[in-house]
């Protein structure tokens, strides 16, 4: 035996933490984007999932087209569209039963909408009436407000809360490919894997954090990767495809009401109109690569699938857009009616106890609005 052979013989073996904890193997996404639309997995889709799946998107793609409208109008002040990206939204709001939270970003009020969130009190945030419009206890949908990522964190300890508690409760968390850049997009995850919370992160890859597109966010080979690190499964899905949307989150929630832990999806989907209506899309995408993904419609692809199965016909397609248009002539009537807003409400839902700088606040504004009556 060689001195070198002698050394590697006496060689003592790396300590037990030197070893992996967890197979890779089972966490790694999809080499492709899953898909089911034109595929021979699409015949064995529920035709009620399909119909429930269809009229959600053609309402939701008029609310969207409805809220854009309200901006040239005045009656909102912003609103970042999800014009092409409705198969995400109603798939995330569908797949939750009623004791699931749902944790929206600010694009994400269709989700909200479509989880039974009055469209009215899904834009207050946006019409500047208040922070957030509607009770989230009563309809399980957190707050929607404009920071990236920071309700992940918050999605997270509701599950583990839940968790700890017994209930019967997962969490599932949106997000868009520009929120993966933020540091509570990692720390949630940390946390969820850790825990083994019961939470689903959907990452919403639209293409562009406002102007800037993903390759100069990430080198990663797709977002749904960068859960093997925190040692959660990754999902990837066409998310285009409102049934494949459908069938990998449910699967992911299922996982995490039954103890498994937490999933990261990721969506790959483009958004169709400009970030918001304050944004000039223009400057950083061509008309080409707009119209590649409008050929890749999510809604043009749930109706060939439904007529080709002869579960959808031309009276369908139209009782389908008249419901969407009753929808959306109910919202723009409300939201034409100017706000009753009251100035002491700058006052309230603040503290449980008011400090005395704000009581003293309060009664001088309340003394000013009462001179104001009596002249």
């Amino acid at each position: 035996m060689t001195v070198m052979e002698q050394r590697a013989a006496h060689r003592p073996a790396p300590p037990p933490a030197w070893k992996l904890r967890t197979d890779p193997g089972p966490l790694l996404p999809e080499a492709e984007p899953r898909r089911v639309l034109g595929t021979p997995a699409a015949a064995k889709a529920d035709p009620q999932l399909l119909r429930a799946l269809y009229e959600q998107l053609v309402r939701g793609r008029r609310y969207n087209a409805q809220a854009t409208a309200l901006t040239k109008q005045g009656r909102l002040a912003v609103y970042p569209s999800s014009t092409g990206q409705e198969a995400c939204e109603v798939a995330a709001a569908l797949v939750l039963e009623e004791q699931d939270w749902l944790f929206p970003s600010y694009r994400d009020t269709l989700a909200a909408v479509a989880r039974g969130l009055d469209p009215v009190q899904a834009l207050s945030l946006l019409r500047g009436d208040w922070h957030t419009g509607y009770d989230p206890r009563e309809h399980r949908i957190a707050p929607l407000s404009t920071p990236l990522a920071t309700q992940l964190p918050h999605a997270v300890g509701l599950a583990h809360a839940a968790r700890l508690r017994g209930d019967d409760t997962v969490a599932l968390a949106l997000v868009g490919d520009g929120g993966t850049s933020e540091g509570d997009f990692h720390e949630a995850l940390n946390f969820a894997a850790v825990w083994q919370a019961p939470v689903v992160f959907l990452v919403q890859n639209n293409g562009f954090a406002i102007s800037v597109p993903l390759h100069k966010q990430t080198a990663a080979p797709s977002l749904a990767h960068k859960a093997v690190g925190y040692g959660m499964p990754g999902r990837l899905v066409d998310g285009n495809d409102a049934v494949a949307v459908h069938q990998v989150l449910d699967e992911a929630v299922r996982h995490a009401r039954e103890g498994g832990g937490p999933t990261l999806v990721e969506a790959v989907t483009y958004r169709l109109e400009a970030h918001t209506n304050a944004d000039d899309a223009t400057r950083y995408r061509d008309d080409e690569e707009v119209a590649a993904w409008r050929a890749h419609d999510p809604i043009v692809l749930l109706e060939k699938e439904l007529t080709d199965r002869d579960l959808l016909d031309e009276s369908g397609i139209q009782a389908a857009r008249d419901a969407a248009d009753a929808f959306a002539a109910g919202l723009r009537e409300r939201m034409n009616q100017d706000a009753e807003l009251d100035p002491m409400d700058l006052f309230r839902h603040i503290y449980a106890e008011q400090t005395q700088q704000l009581r003293e606040q309060a009664a001088q504004l309340r003394a000013e609005l009462e001179a104001e009556d009596e002249r």
